[in-house]
């Protein structure tokens, strides 16, 4: 079981599109929790297209803060995601609903932590960094902490406060290695290696810039269909879309270097014992 944290320094590159592509697609059963303190659910609103009215369950969670009232909760309040193995925690209806969930971040890390025994792996949507109610103790103590950051210089002056707090936090914790970049749309202008040389952080994973692919889940658009050009190719639509086919490697990345992660720890402890 991991737990995977995505957020973003500033503007909007697609935190929570970027997280539910993931979940939807994720090799193992995933739970994907929105704890973006900002209010309103992207997932429910957009990709759902309002079909449903989600329930309070972080406002449910929050009222049992203690780790086993959480481990009990997270199961009622937790929704499938249709089409796929993940399961779905949404977020706050409002912004005002944040400081009723600053109690509820730490027993919720420790209590993710629990979960190993159902065999389900954790992505976490964090939204933007810095918002009164963010869920800091998710964010510090996941397996994984990506800074999601598009390629362009305005994204990237935004992103490099953001990148210098996340690094000197993380090593002050000896968990540098548990901290890296998701870019999305690399090479729009700065390649992934531009980029991770000026936020001074690896750039784990990309993922592609498809606007029309996105809207999908996004906004809940209709899946476009196959151009000519793409057909002509042997391309298909939606399921092989250039978005889709980077989540596909995110995935793919995502877990390899949480699987390095964890060899290196275990290589550490048995040098110590």
């Amino acid at each position: 079981m991991s737990v995977i944290v995505l957020a973003s320094a500033s503007g909007s590159p697609g935190v929570t599109t970027t997280a539910l592509g993931l979940a939807l697609g994720w090799p193992r059963p995933s739970l994907l929790i929105e704890a973006d303190p900002t209010g309103g659910s992207s997932i429910a609103a957009g990709y759902l297209r309002g079909g449903l009215v989600p329930p309070e369950a972080m406002i449910e969670l929050a009222m049992a803060p203690q780790v086993e009232a959480v481990l009990e909760t997270l199961p009622k309040v937790s929704l499938q995601l249709p089409g796929s193995s993940s399961k779905w925690v949404p977020g706050t209806r409002s912004h005002e609903q944040a400081r009723s969930l600053l109690a509820l971040w730490e027993p919720m890390s420790v209590a993710l932590r629990s979960l190993e025994s159902t065999g389900q792996d954790v992505l976490v949507d964090a939204g933007r960094l810095g918002l009164f109610g963010s869920p800091e103790p998710l964010i510090h103590n996941a397996d994984l902490t990506l800074l999601l950051t598009r390629s362009d210089m305005v994204s990237l002056s935004g992103a490099r406060s953001w990148a210098e707090t996340l690094r000197d936090r993380f090593a002050r914790s000896g968990a540098s290695t548990s901290l890296g970049l998701m870019l999305v749309g690399e090479g729009r202008p700065f390649r992934a290696r531009e980029v991770a040389r000026v936020l001074q952080l690896p750039v784990v994973t990309t993922v592609a810039w498809d606007p029309a692919a996105a809207a999908v889940l996004s906004t809940g658009d209709a899946p476009p269909q196959a151009g000519v050009l793409q057909r002509l190719a042997g391309r298909g639509g939606w399921e092989d879309s250039a978005l889709l086919r980077s989540y596909r490697a995110a995935r793919s990345a995502i877990t390899g270097r949480i699987r390095i992660n964890e060899e290196q720890l275990q290589a550490a402890s048995g040098r110590q014992s």
